[in-house]
């Protein structure tokens, strides 16, 4: 308690010494003015201006929503910024001295300003909207960033340049602008990493229409901004740390370095025309002089702008976890990292934590008097209970008093403690892989699973539970292996050995005891439908450990009646003979009832349960055994199914159509107690009857203090999880004392994502950093038509250039053609004057009127179609669209003599795809192309180099007919190649190097990144953030280093022209079918 105690008065009091201070920290996006005169930035989620000396920052934003990225017209007068106001971020502009902000960009995409035009007319933004409707490129529109352009008095959008250009600025004659690109995924705050992934510098020369590379680092080169000139500056890793640079358009190899920075990258590049320039560095504002040394900026507010005060929040539900007390009337749960106890039956709620901290992994005492639990306090997770003190209350929800002390607080990380039956001993888990178990009276702990023996990828995933008599424990144990599951039981008193129970090739899970002890339940996945990728369907399987109770267990519904009636006849007589009388003693050392498990012929005593094989979440058996209880996914959601094993029956007790969730029985077997999704219900267990469980509670809700916390728990986290025990040489401890101190100056998850992605980014690691996901009830959402416009062209209406493949056109009564003009959006004409994306906000779904008219015949048409939802149409329509060119573009290039795929991703559904088009529509092809460019990774590349490795080891001849190929059926065996590029990521990285390593063809396109490891992405406390950690990494067979950080090579390298692949040319596809046709050749 005392380290609980000291860790909330150190935070308390790093909140206090906030309001003392007068220098800020952590300011983003800063913004020298044209004339060099101010700065503005933004702070806590507004934007600020102050002079370029320093002094005191006025706000020119006061409001809730995230507020940023500004930008200065040429002649200083006006801001343009972006702003979340309505859910995604959108263009604004405001006066520089502040006043009624304008907004100019009215789509649901996000959109950032860059610069302004040289006469201050129009505003040029970055947008993730659609490629060019010419473009034949991987439709990733978070990866290329599209330049568009607005009116500053507002209007309609139009298209710049649609390479994927970010931080674009324009010289000064307007004929140029200088970017960066981006190639594929990797968190942007990534330092380090050399790769071809890296960020590039680029300028396109608008007349001329070229792309001329200026950066020739295998690293990162980002953020540039005009000098004089042809001049030019921009950050770079070149050195070691992200320093500033100079270099030329005439010259790129002349570079100067600027600052000399050893640790902590400059950041948010900016330049005024008088030459200044300003950046960040370490939470700093600097401003400097070609030639001349950074001075820092000191900047002060004039009054408080913590704009972050703790506030009451009620809750009502979504708890992450459920304990039901043993007299079956509470409820805990948790909500938001902290315990709160309900009324199961009526609507009482009490809050029993109160503290920035996380509290997890709950159980009730026996007695059902102290609450067990998980806590993060201080330097690691310790075990605590927390106690009704006043012995007339009998509920935590009406308590008056609790009292709160440790049950194992060592500064070993220590969690998910599980009290025994008799309320004597605690198991738990001690650094996540070693299962002890304490004596809480004498307060001595015994290992009965060693280190070694199982390794814990997510917290959680480690699964033990007591003997009713609490002597024995079951765990699932990996038994040494990586990826293996058994069921092993173990003594509690760390004596004797532990033995494998299943010893299976399959995967064993979630055992339990049922009927006192005299048997297990658990689920396997011996006989469900595997998972192409990775995962199965389990059943919920039986073992006896008992002959007797196996033998009842066995017996038919008739059979047992007849039982039962023999039992009764001679129940007086039984019981003469095994009542114990009253006055006999137990012998000393010999407990009243020690149950010895029978382990000898188990297989024999071993029946599946369910009757069908499906995604189960949990499962309980009833106290008798005559009925399994499981939250099972047949179909779309999980329901509450009900199955008895003596009869073979099963059926729905409960349509709950869940995400997935928890089951508890209560102890007299009338109710389960079922977290469905976040909602917690009880439902009957004879009728199926479903009542809400009620909860009725406020928190006061600390932000900063949350914020606080999950720093602390990254950087505790990281050296027990990350994939390199030497965190691959980082200062960790360094980095933890640079980035705390900016944690007062962050009062928003946009802000403290890019302090947790800078944080953990400095460990050059892939599959790392934080990921911030807002939540927007009323969020704006542009319904999308299924159409691709010509958005380069202005006047009345828009001309339609494709229509899209499945979307809301593409239907037999429809008129739309490519060519075609919408004139109207529900009876609002399109004009230069008006951004048209207003006109389908909130209109996915809904029956829109759309006007349209063939410009060569002026016949009007007017149809009602229901638009999709904006991210339907970009991650599915345009994705179905992308590959069915890819695949005519294969099949026109090789004469029909080539087969195309695209893996989108390492997983099941993925693989279904491919093996459906492989060995269908491509089964007579010579030769196969596997795309797997901008494949984000997933768990597939075992199983795909095994489809593609196929030989041919003999032919089958019905009646003596030759036939096409022949064993292995299920295989392609023939020649084939993969297509990579930088794109690539994860497990899209270890496809192709199995590929190579086994020889099976030819790599081509681009280098991929080295990030084969497989990653925890863990969601915080604040569910909309989490972060992640690299946790195990892939060797290649002899090789002294992990493939992290180790790039791949393709046989054949070729990059794609900007401008041949958005006028509908993939060169890399081109070279693939070459080299194809060429392994052919003569077939």
């Amino acid at each position: 308690m005392k380290k609980l105690l000291l860790s909330l008065m150190l935070l308390a009091g790093s909140s206090a010494r906030l309001l003392a201070q007068d220098h800020l920290l952590w300011m983003q996006q800063p913004a020298l003015s044209p004339d060099g005169k101010w700065i503005a930035f933004e702070y806590k989620g507004n934007i600020f201006k102050v002079a370029s000396a320093g002094g005191t920052a006025t706000p020119l934003t006061i409001n809730s929503a995230y507020n940023g990225y500004p930008i200065w017209s040429h002649d200083s007068k006006t801001l343009a910024f972006a702003s979340d106001r309505y859910g995604n971020f959108d263009v604004y502009t405001m006066p520089a001295d502040g006043g009624t902000a304008t907004r100019l960009t009215y789509s649901s995409d996000k959109d950032i300003p860059y610069d302004f035009s040289a006469d201050n007319q129009k505003v040029y933004f970055g947008t993730d909207r659609h490629d060019i409707y010419t473009s034949v490129r991987f439709p990733g529109n978070a990866y290329f960033n599209k330049l568009y352009v607005v009116p500053v008095k507002g209007g309609r959008c139009f298209m710049v340049n649609s390479a994927g250009t970010e931080y674009v600025h324009f010289n000064k004659a307007g004929d140029k602008f200088i970017y960066q690109d981006r190639k594929g995924y990797e968190d942007p705050w990534r330092k380090h990493h050399t790769s071809a992934v890296t960020r590039d510098i680029w300028v396109y020369d608008m007349p001329k229409k070229t792309y001329t590379k200026l950066s020739t680092y295998v690293g990162e080169d980002r953020e540039p901004v005009w000098g004089e000139g042809d001049a030019f500056y921009y950050l770079s890793e070149r050195n070691g740390n992200q320093n500033l640079y100079r270099a030329s358009l005439s010259d790129v190899n002349a570079i100067t370095q600027l600052t000399t920075f050893a640790k902590d990258p400059v950041r948010n590049l900016s330049r005024s025309d008088n030459g200044t320039l300003a950046f960040t560095q370490c939470g700093e504002l600097y401003t400097m002089k070609d030639g001349q040394q950074p001075q820092k900026v000191n900047i002060g507010l004039s009054a408080d702008f913590n704009g972050d005060q703790v506030q009451n929040m009620p809750v009502r539900g979504d708890a992450t976890e459920i304990a039901v007390s043993p007299n079956g009337k509470e409820v805990a749960f948790i909500y938001r990292g902290e315990i709160f106890v309900t009324s199961a039956e009526g609507n009482l709620t009490k809050r029993i934590t109160n503290t920035p901290y996380q509290e997890r992994m709950i159980q009730f005492s026996p007695d059902g008097r102290s609450l067990l639990y998980s806590v993060e306090n201080a330097q690691s997770w310790d075990i605590y209970k927390t106690s009704i003190a006043n012995r007339n209350e009998p509920y935590f929800f009406a308590a008056t008093t609790l009292n709160t002390e440790p049950v194992v607080a060592t500064n070993k990380d220590e969690f998910q403690g599980m009290y025994s039956p008799d309320g004597k001993k605690v198991a738990y888990l001690e650094e996540r892989n070693v299962v002890k178990v304490i004596d809480l009276a004498t307060k001595k702990a015994v290992t009965v699973i060693p280190e070694g023996i199982n390794y814990s990828y997510a917290d959680g995933d480690q699964y033990f539970t007591w003997s009713p008599d609490s002597h024995y424990l079951l765990a699932q144990s990996s038994e040494g292996a990586y990826s293996r599951s058994e069921v092993a039981l173990m003594k509690a008193d760390g004596n004797g050995q532990r033995i494998n129970l299943t010893e299976s090739g399959f995967n064993d899970r979630h055992p339990q005891w049922g009927m006192n002890g005299k048997m297990m339940y658990w689920m396997s996945d011996k006989e469900g439908m595997k998972n192409l990728a990775r995962g199965a369907q389990t059943d919920i399987y039986a073992m006896f450990f008992d002959q007797a109770a196996w033998d009842r267990f066995q017996l038919s519904k008739e059979d047992l009646d007849i039982r039962k009636q023999e039992e009764k006849r001679d129940s007086m007589s039984r019981s003469a003979t095994l009542t114990t009388p009253a006055n006999a003693k137990t012998p000393a050392g010999v407990p009243a009832y020690a149950f010895q498990p029978n382990l000898k012929n188990l297989d024999n005593r071993t029946v599946r349960i369910t009757l069908g094989a499906a995604s189960i979440a949990d499962n309980v058996m009833s106290k008798d055994g005559e009925k399994m209880y499981y939250l099972a996914k047949y179909d779309k959601g999980y329901d509450l199914w009900v199955v008895m094993p003596r009869t073979h029956e099963m059926k729905v007790l409960a349509n709950l159509n869940a995400p997935g969730g928890g089951l508890e029985l209560s102890n007299d077997g009338k109710a389960l107690f079922v977290l469905a999704g976040s909602n917690i219900m009880k439902v009957n267990t004879d009728d199926g009857k479903i009542t809400p469980v009620h909860i009725n509670s406020t928190m006061d809700l600390d932000a900063a203090g949350e914020r606080a916390y999950i720093f602390e728990h990254t950087w505790k986290q990281v050296p027990k999880k990350f994939f390199d025990p030497n965190l691959q040489g980082t200062d960790w401890n360094y980095y933890h004392t640079t980035y705390a101190k900016f944690l007062p100056h962050i009062n928003n998850n946009y802000d403290f994502q890019v302090l947790l992605s800078e944080f953990l980014g400095e460990l050059n690691g892939s599959h790392t950093g934080g990921r911030y996901s807002p939540v927007f009830p009323n969020a704006d959402e542009t319904g999308a038509l299924g159409l691709l416009y010509d958005q380069t062209k202005g006047g009345n209406g828009l001309v339609v250039e494709d229509v899209i493949t499945g979307g809301p056109f593409d239907v037999a009564r429809t008129k739309m053609k490519k060519g075609y003009v919408i004139d109207k959006i529900d009876g609002v004409a399109i004009t230069d004057d008006f951004d048209w994306a207003k006109l389908l906000n909130h209109k996915a779904d809904k029956y829109t009127l759309i006007s349209f008219h063939d410009p060569k015949t002026g016949t009007p048409y007017q149809e009602n179609v229901k638009p999709v939802r904006p991210r339907f149409e970009s991650s599915v329509l345009m994705y179905n669209r992308w590959t069915h060119l890819m695949e005519k573009m294969v099949d026109s290039l090789s004469h029909g003599e080539i087969g195309y795929v695209h893996v989108q991703s390492m997983n099941d559904p993925s693989f279904r795809v491919t093996f459906d088009k492989v060995l269908g529509r491509n089964y007579d092809k010579k030769a196969l192309i596997v795309d797997t460019r901008f494949n984000g990774g997933g768990w597939l590349h075992d199983e795909l180099t095994t489809f593609l490795g196929g030989k041919l080891y003999f032919q089958l001849r019905p009646q003596g007919h030759k036939t096409i190929g022949g064993e292995s059926l299920n295989k392609w065996d023939k020649p084939s190649c993969v297509l990579m590029s930088e794109g690539n990521y994860s497990d899209a990285f270890m496809f192709p190097y199995a590929y190579k390593e086994l020889g099976l063809g030819k790599l081509i396109g681009m280098p991929v990144a080295g990030t084969g490891t497989a990653v925890w992405w863990e969601n915080q406390i604040d569910r909309t953030i989490v972060f992640g950690i690299p946790m195990v990494s892939s060797w290649g067979m002899g090789e002294t280093h992990a493939t992290e950080n180790h790039q791949l090579e393709p046989d054949i390298k070729v990059q794609n022209n900007y401008n041949q692949v958005l006028n509908g040319e993939d060169q890399q596809l081109e070279a693939a079918v070459k080299e194809m046709l060429q392994q052919v050749k003569g077939q």
